[in-house]
């Protein structure tokens, strides 16, 4: 069919022209028209799907999003692969969302070099075709993946990016202003934009609706099952917005957390405002089992806060309830529990030895993994060292901070070099 042909009476050959070669988009009218002449649905003609494989598309991309937040992350990255070699080419925005649903299934499994190479390629995707996909959700993903390996130049660079795109756009609220915030305070940059999300959050009452969301998750599964895909993909719909809530809170939780952790370290903090978003976090983590981890951090920094504000009793029952948490489980949060600890004994002119040699053998185990958060723990843990009289065990925790961030130095018992982990 020629466009002439496919123009008729009612169109110019001209304006055809200029649809197929995407320079303008057909009313709903005139998709209606074309999709007649061409003798198909015009779900197909705008979309390169028919309606009832759209539904089971949908479905797909919601039981991969439910299988991310509730469920398996390696089943979700493997549901969402399905979905981009089932759209294939001839429905390039679908498969350009599967494959950021792939790029979030990885991080979520903790490979970050995959992830962030997968997030790369579709920045460079949103570049070429901004119709398929936005670049500011893309850029704080990298910001927050480039942290976790490490890379703290990078982050920080793509942070300053993005919060230069939600300034420009007015964003301070909604999801992607708490993803936004918390990549910021993890790389301890853009503090007013997260404090302005963090007034602009309301704090409500964590409650965790898992057994709900995984109730309608199956509802939404029998559903498909039965074949009544439109039904199912509403349930799998309000499954989603059943764990919303909660993934916000624990989100700001995490927020307020690390900006109560920047706060009690810079020495001149406030340090009510400090205990009062430590206290709130710590509230949130409780409420739900899986955040144990994040729970134990938070009774820690909680812990910190207090012993600053010269409540040592406060201190070392918030320290010893992390413990309590983490019971059987090595590494740098549990080794931070002890340094409070430790800061206390010293503040009682007791002796700190043996809370810092826990905390040095905990730091010193394969699960605390090198990074920002252990090194600081091992300059804490030289700063205790050099109170507590002890020069050699003060030059070598200041030696392992550097190592940590992949700095191999031999340090003769100065204390100058502590000034390079911040």
């Amino acid at each position: 069919m020629s466009q002439a042909q496919l123009a008729g009476p009612d169109l110019s050959d001209s304006y055809v022209s200029l649809i197929e070669s995407g320079k303008r988009t057909p009313t709903p009218v005139v998709a209606r028209l074309l999709a007649e002449r061409l003798g198909c649905t015009t779900e197909f003609l705008l979309h390169g799907i028919e309606p009832r494989q759209r539904i089971d598309t949908e479905l797909g991309l919601r039981h991969a999003e439910l299988e991310l937040y509730h469920g398996d992350p390696a089943a979700a990255a493997d549901r969402f692969g399905d979905i981009v070699k089932a759209a294939g080419e001839d429905n390039a925005m679908l498969a350009a969302h599967a494959r950021v649903g792939v790029a979030r299934a990885l991080e979520a499994q903790g490979r970050t070099g995959r992830a962030v190479e997968a997030y790369e390629r579709l920045r460079r995707e949103a570049a070429a075709h901004p119709e398929r996909l936005a670049d500011l959700p893309l850029v704080v993903s990298l910001c927050r993946c480039y942290q976790r390996a490490g890379d703290r130049l990078r982050a920080r660079d793509l942070g300053a990016h993005a919060l230069a795109q939600a300034d420009r756009l007015g964003i301070a609220e909604g999801e992607l202003a708490m993803e936004l915030a918390l990549s910021l305070v993890e790389t301890e940059s853009g503090l007013p934009y997260v404090e302005r999300v963090l007034a602009a959050t309301q704090v409500t009452k964590a409650v965790d609706q898992t057994s709900e969301v995984l109730a309608l998750w199956q509802a939404s599964v029998a559903a498909a099952e039965g074949e009544d895909s439109a039904l199912a993909v509403r349930l799998a719909e309000d499954a989603l917005s059943a764990g919303r809530n909660a993934r916000i809170a624990v989100r700001r939780a995490r927020i307020a957390m690390h900006w109560a952790r920047i706060a009690v370290d810079a020495g001149d903090a406030d340090l009510d405002r400090a205990n009062e978003l430590a206290a709130s976090a710590t509230g949130v983590f409780s409420a739900f089992p899986g955040e144990k981890a994040e729970h134990a951090r938070s009774l820690i920094v909680l812990s910190h806060v207090r012993f600053r504000g010269g409540d040592t009793e406060s201190a070392v029952d918030l320290a010893e309830q992390a413990l309590d948490l983490l019971v059987a489980i090595r590494g740098t949060t549990a080794a931070t529990a002890h340094l409070v600890l430790a800061e206390v004994a010293l503040a009682r002119s007791r002796d700190a030895a043996p809370a810092l040699r826990r905390a040095q053998d905990l730091l010193g185990s394969d699960t605390a993994l090198p990074g920002m958060e252990t090194a600081r723990a091992w300059r804490r843990l030289g700063d205790l060292w050099g109170q507590a009289g002890d020069v050699d065990q003060q030059a070598g925790a200041y030696r392992r901070a550097l190592e940590a961030v992949g700095i191999r130095v031999h340090i003769p018992g100065s204390t100058s070099s502590a000034m390079l982990i911040r």
